[in-house]
């Protein structure tokens, strides 16, 4: 078969390595792609939103199926668009992919059908939030309704910080018409987890569960960014708190958004935080989480086309998914600045001394026949071993292989899964 993965970040380097593993797979093309992607596909000079070069693209070149990477096409109606020209295409549609366009479409639909999540409220007046906000206690949890490129959410320690966060967003607008709404929720407690799930209308199969490491310094200090490390299994987490999160939320959802006529094709990712009342619903986005794809597909014995095509045609249910019994650590290593301003066209070395581990390319460019950073998140270091100990020393070995001026990343990444 001849693939198309669009997208060109380390969550779709992870997919195109692990589709590179199927025999099927005859042709692999990613679209932009990046300097890393480059060694297992074909990249193609096509943008995530160009929604017409990308059907071209799959006509010109008899593509077999499409598999949608990140979230803005997605939120935009790229499934919708390519099915409309009878192109076969892996991901939700754009009525499907509003539980992570929306905040508040997936707020109301949690509260609608009793799913357990945050208490909150959604204003689309900036003067009605602040006078809610002023009646409520820190800390205290600001969303823009739209995406925000992960940007969007602001735990706010103090109410100061709390209306300062909210005129950000829906006065200096600084995320556009994502802040034309808002959701001002309580604050949650616990140990946060990702379940993310196959899933066809109301079949849902989960995959092996994760826990990302969001802020940008160890202790969890700092801004928060798209992520800075992963790993999996959670063997502090009992596998009856991870059943009842898939049983009381997961499962619940896709139900609720086939009731809704919005049935949900593709990839749900659930982010959940573990209160002492129980899992409850922090997010859900509408495709692989990003670093947690670098460490759940290395896990993934069963055949990821085969099941890519099981849900496209309504099969799921009959589908056997098989996951390895190792464990992985994925140590994002970033650049200086990043989450805020940062260098690109920075040389990359040691790449080809690297022992152990997968390296996913998240932002990195080819200059001159070499790989150079060309992101925030440049590189994912991914390590399988028999249990976290193992897998996270290997990470954290050939993370330190690798070098670039100003190379940041955190030395705490699944160190409380150390048990």
């Amino acid at each position: 078969m001849r693939i198309l993965v669009v997208g060109g970040g380390g969550r779709e380097h992870a997919i195109c390595w692990a589709l590179r593993k199927s025999p099927k797979v005859q042709e692999l093309y990613c679209a932009p792609g990046n300097g890393g992607i480059a060694s297992v596909a074909e990249c193609v000079p096509i943008q995530v939103n160009q929604f017409e070069e990308i059907a071209q693209f799959a006509l010109d070149h008899t593509i077999d199926l499409v598999v949608i990477g990140p979230d803005d096409p997605l939120s935009e109606g790229i499934v919708d668009h390519l099915e409309a020209k009878n192109i076969t295409v892996f991901g939700p549609r754009q009525n499907a992919a509003i539980i992570e366009g929306s905040k508040v479409f997936t707020k109301q639909l949690l509260r609608k059908y009793n799913i357990p999540t945050a208490a909150y409220e959604s204003f689309e007046q900036y003067d009605e939030a602040v006078a809610y906000l002023r009646k409520q206690q820190a800390p205290i949890v600001i969303k823009a309704d739209g995406l925000a490129a992960g940007k969007g959410v602001v735990v706010a320690q103090t109410l100061k910080e709390a209306e300062e966060a909210l005129h950000d967003i829906m006065v200096a607008k600084i995320f556009g018409d994502s802040g034309n709404q808002v959701v001002i929720e309580e604050f949650l407690t616990g140990q946060e987890m990702s379940i993310l799930s196959f899933v066809d209308g109301e079949t849902v199969c989960p995959m092996v569960p994760a826990q990302d490491h969001k802020a940008v310094f160890d202790g969890d200090k700092g801004p928060n960014t798209g992520g800075m490390g992963t790993y999996t299994p959670l063997p502090h987490i009992p596998q009856s708190v991870i059943e009842e999160s898939i049983e009381t939320i997961i499962k619940p959802t896709a139900k609720a958004m086939v009731a809704e006529g919005r049935p949900f094709r593709g990839v749900l990712f659930a982010g959940l935080m573990l209160t002492p009342n129980g899992p409850k619903t922090i997010e859900f986005n509408a495709r692989f989480g990003d670093p947690e794809t670098q460490v759940v597909l290395p896990r993934l014995k069963t055949d990821l086309l085969d099941i890519f095509l099981a849900a496209i045609n309504g099969r799921l249910d009959q589908m056997n998914i098989e996951w390895s019994d190792e464990a992985a650590v994925c140590v994002i290593l970033a650049s200086e600045g990043y989450p805020g301003s940062y260098p690109r066209g920075l040389p990359i070395e040691g790449l080809d001394q690297v022992q152990n581990a997968i390296v996913f390319h998240a932002g990195t460019a080819v200059k001159d026949g070499a790989i150079v950073t060309n992101g925030g998140r440049v590189l994912g270091v991914t390590a399988l071993g028999k249990d976290i100990a193992e897998a996270r020393a290997k990470a954290y070995a050939d993370a330190d292989r690798i070098r670039f001026q100003g190379k940041h990343y955190r030395t705490d990444i699944a160190k409380k899964a150390l048990v």
